[in-house]
């Protein structure tokens, strides 16, 4: 007689009653831990979040955010969040919460800081708790959690990688050969960095220098020759742009075959994305600063975007991931998950993409592969430009507690000190 299906990816005595059948007792959320850790040549803090449950089962999940100190804001919350603050602003602490009931606590953190700008912040906090909470009910259910999220489309996961070095060309061309000779199939740069990068995500004037566009133009060239025509190639601009401005780098970068032009303007603004639409056929690209499902609405319903790139981190974690995903579905757009985090990132948007159909490929970066393995128990499996996930239950990594003991966030642990 075959195994019942929750059985299937079991491991016996790891997980305390994946193998019995549930009792009616409620399982609790008994604690919630935040680490935050700075790994060697990292320009940012990544932030994690672990949380305990009485049926000793913990779950992971991360909340990294840029830099300039908003890792150390998204923490404090966090540790508001651990405890029942009844009688003061906040009365649903997460310790004593169900840890099944992952959309309600959704929702609860999400409106709860909504006078904060639930967009962004808000979203930040959701999606460390969000991602931790499938992580418990995965190994509550000996389950990976593509597999409660409906199964899976493919077997793995197509991801893309950046290109290093690019204020010199040849260097820049040898590092994309370097990675393409890994098996990596489609590659992405900013081309404009080495004029625009001393404001990087700094609007300012929303210009570029004709040497500056001249020389991006020339790197996108060498690496269209260098690679061939079947590597895919895409260029983020980081929103450093005008509309002018973008609209003539975009149709300027047209004959270099690209897949996309990504975040060629700032996010605030709708009308500027519909005249971008207009002057130009370039396939576009945004996402990585617009946050849940609302947020994506109108980009997708006025065809302002060929790709978006929502980071889930960043806007709600698995759960309003996989909302996006059937959101863009409906307007057969491809999702493509940003990354500029640590390693729950990438595996958390990786089993998204192991269950949605409407996938392009899940970001990611060859350089940053060491940072990514030295904070979870074993390294990321990829191999020929594909993530295969673990058949493990729950996210299938855990946190590697002595790396994260040994690299602390300095700013973190003074404050903690006190």
């Amino acid at each position: 007689m075959a195994k019942p299906q929750t059985e299937r990816f079991c491991h016996p005595g790891t997980y305390p009653r994946a193998n019995r059948k549930r009792e009616a007792s409620t399982m609790k959320i008994t604690d919630l831990r935040v680490y935050l850790t700075r790994p060697e040549g990292s320009n940012r803090s990544w932030l994690f979040v672990e949380i305990d449950t009485d049926e000793g089962i913990t779950g992971v999940g991360e909340s990294t955010n840029s830099g300039g100190g908003g890792a150390l804001v998204v923490g404090r919350a966090y540790e508001m969040l651990k405890n029942d603050l009844e009688g003061q602003d906040f009365s649903e602490g997460m310790v004593g919460q169900d840890p099944a009931n992952i959309d309600s606590i959704w929702h609860k953190i999400y409106r709860r800081f909504g006078t904060l700008g639930s967009r962004g912040f808000g979203t930040t906090v959701a999606s460390g708790i969000d991602m931790a909470l499938w992580d418990i009910k995965g190994k509550a259910l000996g389950r990976p959690v593509w597999d409660l999220l409906g199964g899976k489309m493919r077997d793995s996961v197509p991801v893309y990688s950046h290109v290093g070095s690019i204020n010199d060309i040849d260097s820049c061309v040898a590092d994309a050969n370097r990675q393409v000779a890994l098996g990596y199939q489609a590659l992405k740069l900013d081309p404009f960095s080495p004029e625009m990068g001393k404001h990087h995500r700094r609007y300012i004037d929303g210009k570029i220098s004709p040497a500056g566009a001249e020389y991006a133009d020339d790197l996108m060239g060498a690496l269209r020759d260098a690679v061939g025509p079947n590597i895919e190639l895409m260029i983020d601009a980081h929103g450093n742009f005008d509309v002018s401005t973008a609209s003539e780098l975009c149709n300027r970068m047209m004959k270099h075959n690209l897949t996309w032009f990504e975040e060629p303007l700032q996010p605030e603004s709708l009308d500027a994305h519909r005249q971008l639409r207009r002057n130009t056929d370039i396939n576009l690209c945004i996402g990585e600063r617009k946050y849940t499902r609302w947020d994506f609405a109108p980009y997708l319903q006025e065809g302002l975007v060929n790709y978006i790139m929502p980071d889930i981190c960043w806007t709600g974690g698995i759960s309003e991931m996989k909302r996006i995903a059937i959101l863009a579905e409906t307007y057969y757009v491809p999702i493509s998950p940003h990354d500029a985090s640590g390693a729950f990132n990438v595996v958390t948007g990786a089993h998204v993409l192991m269950n949605v159909p409407n996938i392009y490929r899940l970001e990611m970066s060859d350089h940053s592969l060491k940072n990514y393995n030295s904070v979870i128990t074993e390294p990321l499996d990829i191999r020929d430009g594909n993530l295969h996930l673990p058949d493990k239950p729950g996210l299938g990594y855990e946190l590697d507690h002595d790396f994260i003991a040994s690299h602390p966030d300095p700013e973190w642990e003074r404050q903690h000190a006190q």
